[in-house]
């Protein structure tokens, strides 16, 4: 909490009382600065062309720099331990010495070194090592490294990385509210050195227990007033030995939290089912998310109250939009808070839903785009300034909030249609049929027409459709969007680019190629600057996975195909070859859970308008002789709400249709592949079957391959290709670690079910890196395809 705090006697000397506004509170802030300069300096040291001396530079002048405008802004509980170099989780692995030994055996004279290692994996004079697992933070686009804890013994507070920044504000006279991940939700989160999940006996429960109370300890020699424990994970819904585990952490957290005042934050939803368990242990403040829960939130606040004690910190302003919020709508629900946490004489605060890292940092730099557009976006700056509006507006009596001018600027903003609607494509939604969902010819039948068509071998190798986007790639289409080329220099180049990636691929000995992808900037934007209704930001960036950042495009309007997208790339690919080239496309779930989607539509109907459009270019391709067309839906889990009872009818009934609209016209003879990454796919592989593709390929390699357990429990018909190497490392593996995983693989699945490809994309990638691995990929396939063949299998 700032220092700079409202008097909350609501009273100033020698004037009237006057009605306080609400306090703020903030999850947390983007890391990766206005500019990207997070990105930028560490991918530097990763290169050798800085100091550690510098990244650490840089991350406290960002760390100031996100201090003060929260500042400035008027927040009075700002986040603190919210920066990372790489990944909260992750910190807090370190923090609690949860980081298997055979990282600290690398021996590295800065532990920043060790940490990227576990983050990223190593292959130097160190040695060589693969990185930790990676997967999703629950609904987000954001990848969390998964904690590997060889044994509970080890679980220690041996870090120092919260109190260091608690230190460093302090010293800027900025008393902050530290954030760390909560114990119970850490606790699921992790895996054993087996890759299980940890369980609930004593002793892991005892040294979980041990280090929070010692963690809170040393707040409070510093002087921290409150400490904030992120539970997201009761969002997805707990059972009774969940809950018994929650009061074993907390009620032990409670009895030894001296003065410091505890605030337990929930996220993404509701949690209807654990919050009477929560009031009753004796923590401080608990924070409710009435953005994404806010319907479940409100009733069972109203069923059971509040605690006097308590703080109710209230989650009304989005931190996974970038829309202005309502006010007339938000102070709605203010108010009905106002009013529950009164009758209980309990405090209210009014926070973000979630961090404001799942959001670009400042509307300020969209120099580009129409103020008609921009003044509908909110981003983390301005949030800032809703939060605190909000807080202002809301003590105010009815009749003055109607003369306020920032109210009824906002009242405005919101009346009205914002954009013209496209009747057309509104009416092609409407009149799709159970028949534009359904591919005619059945999927064995398919595959046996295809088998006869292709005449791939055994264990076909392929890549996932992008290759290393290099400097002079990224020049030269900058240099093209600023019409400093002439279309015609323009093509030349990338068709330069497309003949030598063929011919590599050619001489490597992949079965089927991919033309790489280099006139892509972006698997989403691209597709979005070829269809109606979007618009394109120049700086909102928004961290996926360490440095990676994207920058989504927005959806404003009725979206429909204005002009083929990649048609003119897969045919001139094609013809450079006698082996096929797959037609590389992003599918409809994706464009739209990779976008800035509208509010005031569904999402089901977004989503339907995106997916004919894609059918469309699926069938323009098919027509000009692209024979295997892979349509990407990596973000299909994204989306997948946290709670098993509303996945189908709030999510995977339209998500699955809308795939299955994009490839239901195609002939038997064209083969439709699709990509995942970096979910856990178990928990729906049959819904995946029921895409109808032919053929899927997912991330496998940072999660053990355990999804083949799924598969093969599930009777998957859908011919697979788990990744088989991690393409988010820069290590190359060898040809024996890739034959072996394909050993493994084969070993559960049908060998005539497998196809052999990377994890993901490899645009992220060099070449120095690329290229190799493949060369191992493609060696490693050959040699186990002769296995089974010398075996007759």
């Amino acid at each position: 909490m700032t220092q700079h705090t409202t008097d909350t006697t609501g009273v100033t000397a020698n004037r009237e009382p006057i009605s306080t506004p609400l306090q703020t509170s903030v999850s947390g802030f983007p890391r990766i600065g206005a500019h990207r300069e997070l990105k930028r300096v560490i991918e530097r040291y990763w290169k050798g062309e800085c100091s550690i001396e510098e990244v650490r530079s840089q991350a406290q002048k960002l760390r100031r720099t996100h201090w003060q405008l929260q500042v400035d802004a008027g927040i009075d509980f700002i986040p603190s331990n919210d920066f990372s170099l790489y990944d909260q989780v992750l910190d807090t692995a370190v923090l609690l010495n949860a980081v298997p030994q055979r990282y600290a055996q690398l021996q590295f004279e800065q532990p920043e070194d060790t940490y990227f290692a576990v983050a990223r994996g190593y292959q130097g004079a160190h040695g060589d090592i693969a990185a930790l697992p990676m997967k999703k933070w629950f609904t987000t686009n954001y990848h969390y490294i998964v904690p590997e804890i060889e044994s509970v013994d080890q679980i220690a507070v041996t870090g120092t990385k919260p109190f260091d920044e608690f230190i460093e504000a302090k010293n800027l006279g900025i008393t902050t509210k530290p954030v760390l991940i909560g114990p119970f939700t850490f606790l699921k989160l992790a895996r054993d050195a087996q890759n299980q999940p940890l369980s609930y006996d004593e002793r892991t429960l005892a040294a979980f227990v041990k280090s929070y109370v010692e963690i809170i300890a040393r707040f409070q020699e510093l002087g921290a007033p409150w400490v904030q424990l992120d539970e997201p994970w009761l969002a997805h819904g707990v059972d009774e030995a969940d809950l018994n585990a929650l009061r074993s952490i907390y009620e032990q957290i409670v009895r030894n939290k001296g003065a410091v005042k505890v605030l337990v934050n929930t996220y993404f939803g509701h949690i209807a089912d654990s919050y009477k368990t929560l009031v009753q242990l004796g923590i401080d403040g608990i924070g409710l998310d009435f953005v994404e829960g806010r319907q479940d939130n409100l009733d069972i606040l109203q069923q059971v109250g509040i605690p006097q004690s308590v703080t109710l910190f209230a989650g009304v302003v989005s931190g996974r939009n970038i829309w202005r919020n309502n006010y007339e709508l938000t102070l709605g629900v203010v108010d009905q808070l106002r009013d529950i946490t009164q009758r209980s004489h309990a405090n209210l605060v009014i926070a973000t839903g979630c961090s404001l890292l799942h959001v670009p940092y400042t509307v300020e730099l969209e120099t580009q785009l129409d103020a008609e557009i921009t003044q509908h976006f909110a981003f983390a700056q301005e949030k800032l300034g809703e939060l605190v509006q909000l807080g202002r507006l809301a003590t105010l009596p009815a009749e003055d909030r109607e003369k306020d001018s920032e109210y009824r600027a906002n009242r405005s903003l919101h009346s009205g249609n914002r954009v013209a609607t496209d009747e057309q494509i509104r009416g092609q939604v409407q009149q799709l049929d159970d028949s534009d969902f359904v591919r005619l010819t059945h999927r064995q039948e398919r595959l046996e027409i295809q088998q006869q068509e292709f005449n791939l071998p055994l264990l076909p190798t392929t890549t996932i459709g992008s290759f290393p986007q290099t400097a002079q790639v990224r020049k030269v289409r900058a240099q093209y969007r600023k019409h400093e080329l002439t279309d015609e220099q323009y093509t030349q180049f990338i068709h330069q680019q497309i003949d030598e990636v063929i011919a590599h691929q050619e001489r490597i000995g992949l079965d089927v190629l991919v033309h790489g992808e280099f006139e892509r900037n972006d698997m989403v934007e691209y597709f979005g600057q070829h269809l109606n209704g979007y618009v394109f930001t120049q700086f909102a960036w928004v961290q996926s996975y360490g440095t990676r950042c994207v920058k989504p495009p927005v959806i404003y309007g009725d979206v429909s195909r204005r002009e083929p997208i990649t048609v003119a790339w897969s045919e001139y690919a094609q013809a450079q070859t006698k082996k096929i080239v797959k037609g590389m496309l992003t599918g409809p779930v994706t464009i739209l859970n990779w976008s800035w989607p509208r509010e005031d539509i569904a999402q089901r109907e977004q989503a339907l308008q995106i997916g004919l459009a894609i059918r469309d270019e699926v069938l323009d391709l098919q027509k000009h002789g692209i024979r295997i067309i892979q349509i990407d839906e990596a973000a299909l889990r994204e989306k997948l709400p946290l709670r098993r009872s509303q996945w189908h009818g709030e999510y995977l009934d339209w998500a699955i249709a809308a795939f299955r609209l994009v490839h239901s016209k195609v002939d038997p003879t064209t083969q439709i592949h699709t990509h995942m990454c970096y979910s856990e796919f178990n928990d729906i592989i049959e819904d995946i079957d029921a895409m109808d593709a032919d053929v899927i390929s997912f991330e496998a390699s940072r999660g053990e391959l355990v999804v083949l357990d799924a598969i093969v429990q599930s009777d998957f018909h859908t011919q697979v290709g788990p990744g088989v190497y991690d393409i988010h490392s820069p290590r190359v593996p060898s040809v024996d670690e890739l034959a072996q995983r394909i050993r493994t693989i084969v070993s559960r699945i049908d060998s005539s079910q497998v196809w052999v490809n990377p994890d993901c994309g490899l645009k992220t990638r060099g070449n120095q890196e690329t290229w190799p691995a493949l060369e191992h990929m493609v060696e490693a396939a050959v040699q186990v395809r002769q296995e089974l063949q010398n075996s007759g299998k």
